[in-house]
């Protein structure tokens, strides 16, 4: 098969298209002949060594895809043979992800696509989604699941709304019946997250974006999901509601995280920071259990017209593909695999 590897940390140049033997699966695990690869963020991250150690000689990255199972291993039934499916966290604690024409994970990292979302939708979820459920399911007075009616009367701020996270966040918080506010930081950004289904979008950069919050949710926000904390903490703190929760899963531009003890000791804030390498099994199940049920409701679609456009590189320009994510281009890097 043709994969694409990496024996050393480093800029997206140690990225190599090679020839591997076809995987087998073991116990309790599928192959999967992956369509199409996701690319995010913590992809070329690890790449480049800025948050993790590489375990393994040879690496093939990227964490989501979709595909067709093609073979299962002991003990998994042998009807998911030919089952479209979308994949999550393929590289964790394993060589092998999605960037590669066959990859192998747990039967349970394989979820079932319905044949009317594509694999570009199906690649398109993975970390994003589960990310963008976690931030929604972490209040005091929230949810622990999510589903139409889970979330009605509460106020969510998906910060960033034209990321691939908070596009999701916008998506399933709609679909769970809350109100979803969105900030951005301008005009195309702002059709993107209302393209995604955001109920109002909010410029930041323009007059007072606390007040104007404050309008549409008087009682304030009931949940924040925040991709730029240090950046973002003073309004996210100026609209949040009492007992409010603001879930945070990045912390773009990286700038300095300054708390004002007793202005949250009023508030009651709660503040989850997520990541999903740690979140748990249990968290990941549920999530991806929720997120399957998003897709047979038809909710979480992907391209221009529903906010989230995608960027399609071949196997052979993934080394593009990374740079391209750590470029911060907007929409979703995809990379095509096979037919």
């Amino acid at each position: 098969m043709k994969a694409i590897i990496y024996r050393d940390h480093g800029d997206a140049d140690v990225l190599q298209l090679v020839e591997r033997d076809v995987p087998e699966p073991g116990p309790g695990e599928v192959r999967v002949r992956v369509a199409v690869s996701g690319v995010n963020p913590t992809d070329w991250k690890s790449r480049s060594g800025a948050t993790s150690r590489k375990s393994f000689p040879e690496v093939t990255p990227h964490l989501d895809g979709a595909g067709v199972i093609d073979a299962v291993g002991e003990g998994v039934d042998r009807s998911r043979v030919g089952q479209r499916v979308w994949l999550y966290m393929a590289t964790v604690g394993r060589p092998i992800g999605t960037a590669a024409e066959f990859t192998v994970v747990s039967a349970e990292q394989a979820v079932p696509l319905p044949d009317a979302a594509g694999f570009d939708v199906g690649a398109a979820l993975g970390v994003p989604a589960l990310t963008a459920h976690r931030a929604l399911t972490v209040a005091e007075d929230g949810p622990s699941r999510l589903g139409p009616g889970a979330l009605d009367g509460k106020v969510v701020l998906a910060a960033g709304g034209a990321g691939a996270v908070g596009h999701a966040a916008i998506q399933l918080a709609r679909w769970a019946g809350a109100t979803v506010i969105s900030t951005i930081s301008g005009p195309e950004k702002a059709r993107l997250a209302t393209a995604a289904g955001a109920h109002h979008v909010i410029n930041y950069r323009e007059g007072d974006a606390a007040a104007r919050i404050r309008e549409i949710a008087p009682d304030g926000v009931d949940i924040v999901a925040e991709v730029a904390l240090g950046a973002n903490l003073a309004l996210d703190l100026a609209v949040l509601a009492t007992r409010g929760t603001i879930a945070t899963y990045a912390n773009d531009g990286d700038k300095p995280v300054n708390l004002d003890v007793r202005q949250n000791m009023t508030l009651n804030t709660r503040y989850q920071f997520l990541v999903l390498y740690t979140v748990g099994t249990r968290a990941l199940t549920a999530a991806a259990e929720d997120v399957a049920a998003a897709v047979r409701d038809g909710v979480l679609p992907v391209g221009e017209d529903h906010g989230l456009p995608l960027v399609r590189f071949p196997l052979d320009r993934t080394a593009d593909a990374h740079r391209a994510v750590e470029a911060g281009t907007v929409g979703k890097v995809l990379v095509d695999i096979t037919p």
